[in-house]
Order: C-alpha cells, then structure tokens, then sequence
C-alpha cells in the first residue's frame, strides 16, 4: 500500500478518561535503503526512536505505556509516539517471527501500528553499499548483489503486507525527511502537507504518488533547439508551455480539482499528499507544470513543497 489511506485513529477510550493509542511505527526494508535515515527524521517529528530492537521485546517494551494514566509528556495525542527500527542485524529475524510479533499488536485497540517497508533497486542498492565499503549482512563471503537478491526475497512476504511503501532510489536524504515528516506530522496537527513532484515517464512512475497527471500533450519545447538544454524552470521554456493554448485551461482545472479534493483529504484524516505531474524527460512540461501549481496551490494557502526527480537526468 502507498501512503494513500495509512492514517488511523484508534485508541480505546470511556466516558471518563480517554486513553489514546500507543502510536507504533516499526521501520523495515532492504538494507541500505534508508533505515536510519528514516528513524532520525521520525526523531526530529517527535518519535521516540529506538534502532535495532529485538521483536520479542517490542511488546514489553509498550507494556508499560499502554496502562491507563500514564504519561511521558509530549503533546495529547502523541504522548506515546514510537519509532523501532528492525532487519536482519537481529538474530533469527524472519517475515515469520515479524508476522508473529506484529499480529497481536494490530490486533490491540491501544496500540496504533504502521509498518514501514524501506525499497529501492537492486542496482542503487549495490552502489551505496559500494560507495560505502560496506558488507550486505546477507552476503556474507559471497558478492554484494547475491545478498540483495537473498534479503528482497525473504522480506517480500512483508513488504507485500506493509502499510507504506517507500521507494527510495530517487529519493534524495531532504526528499526522504520531508515525505516521513509530511506523513507522520503530530496528530494535533490539523494541516496536510502536500508534495508537487515532476518526474520522467522514462524512469517509471515514483511509487509514492497518491495522484498522477500526464502533461506529455502540452507543446514540447524538446524539438527547439535553443530550449532543449534548458528546464521547465527557465523563463524561455515556461513562456514557450504557457503559449500553448491547452496550458492555461488544464493548470486551472487542476487547481480547482485540487482545491476541492485538498479539505476532502484532510477531513479523512490524511496528513501527507503526492501529486505527480509526468513528461517524457522529466525536465520541461512537468517541471514547469509543477512549479506553477505549487505557485498557485501556496497562493491559496496550502502547505506545499516541490521536487523535480528527473529534471537532471539526459
């Protein structure tokens, strides 16, 4: 599952004292995909960030927190916000002992739990790990590529279960901050942070798009010399898209749509939303497409960061 409809709101409660939920987040996936990197920036939002912590111990380690009255600061509804980290570096960890320990815990109405499955390809994967000359804990004496290959099939049973998905092969370490901080923002936090991101329909579709919208029929300034080595962000190229006579009507239907589904989201309780605006390269209708609507969405008073995946990308 994507990041579309992962917020929850459990927590068991009566008439006199309401106890909200243990909020949960248990940080998997590939090695060198982005673990710590992603519990650092859960950190920063206010999770209680614990690395490498053996199942068998997750459900003590809540035992205490899940008992009427108590308290360890924090706001109202995120006084109990963690954060656990958990791969193979644990002896004997399996999709096997992972479905054992998390089951009786999505089961419990005092405990709020998301899984959090960290992907990326197999070829980014082997440069990190060579870039950084270190050993793939499944590889052992064998080659870095063996042990990805060997980690991506025994966690498949639990990416496939996973309550968010994030791909992280064309995600920057900002870009990665801002996706976890947008969708795990303290529950007292009423607003939705909306991400604008253009991208190349070469490379594929980004995995964590909630909307995705082809702007491939808009004028290609690719096929003008002066403007093909230039972005969407290059006042040549937008003056060359915003003369298309097609530009103008489509950015404000977009935005109209936006505006309409944007309190829609919120109201449902969703904390983080993609919109994906693709081209063929990545660098000039989308990029342009997406600076504009950021533009227009901030103007009417949203919360909205934009990135351009594949504008540097031939």
């Amino acid at each position: 599952m994507t990041a579309t409809g992962l917020t929850r709101m459990r927590g068991k409660t009566t008439d006199t004292d309401p106890q909200p939920a243990v909020r949960l987040l248990l940080v998997t996936g590939l090695s060198g995909a982005g673990r710590t990197l992603s519990l650092k920036a859960l950190e920063d939002v206010g999770f209680e960030a614990i690395d490498n912590l053996p199942l068998t111990l997750i459900a003590r380690l809540l035992h205490p927190l899940t008992q009427p009255g108590n308290s360890r600061g924090g706001g109202d509804d995120d006084s109990h916000a963690i954060a656990i980290a958990v791969d193979f570096r644990q002896k004997d960890f399996s999709a096997t002992a992972f479905d054992q320990a998390t089951a009786p815990l999505r089961a419990r109405d005092d405990i709020d739990l998301d899984v959090i499955f960290l992907d990326c390809d197999n070829e980014i994967l082997a440069r990190r790990f060579t870039e950084t000359r270190r050993r793939h804990p499944l590889a052992e004496d064998r080659q870095v590529m063996d042990g990805i290959i060997r980690e991506r099939q025994l966690l498949a049973p639990i990416k496939d279960r996973a309550d968010l998905l994030i791909d992280t092969s064309n995600l920057t370490v900002g870009a990665l901050r801002a996706l976890l901080a947008g969708q795990f923002r303290p529950r007292g936090d009423p607003g939705l942070a909306v991400s604008v991101q253009s991208f190349s329909y070469r490379q594929g579709l980004p995995r964590e798009a909630d909307l995705v919208f082809d702007v491939r029929f808009l004028a290609n300034p690719h096929y003008v010399d002066d403007l093909r080595p230039l972005t969407g962000r290059d006042p040549g190229v937008g003056t060359y898209i915003a003369n298309d006579p097609a530009c103008e009507p489509f950015l404000a239907s977009l935005t109209n749509m936006l505006e309409t589904l944007l309190p829609l989201y919120r109201r449902e309780g969703k904390s983080y939303l993609t919109v994906a605006i693709g081209c063929t390269g990545g660098r000039h209708r989308s990029v342009y497409t997406a600076e504009q609507l950021t533009e227009r969405l901030v103007a009417a008073g949203h919360d909205v960061q934009v990135r351009h995946r594949d504008v540097d990308k031939l």
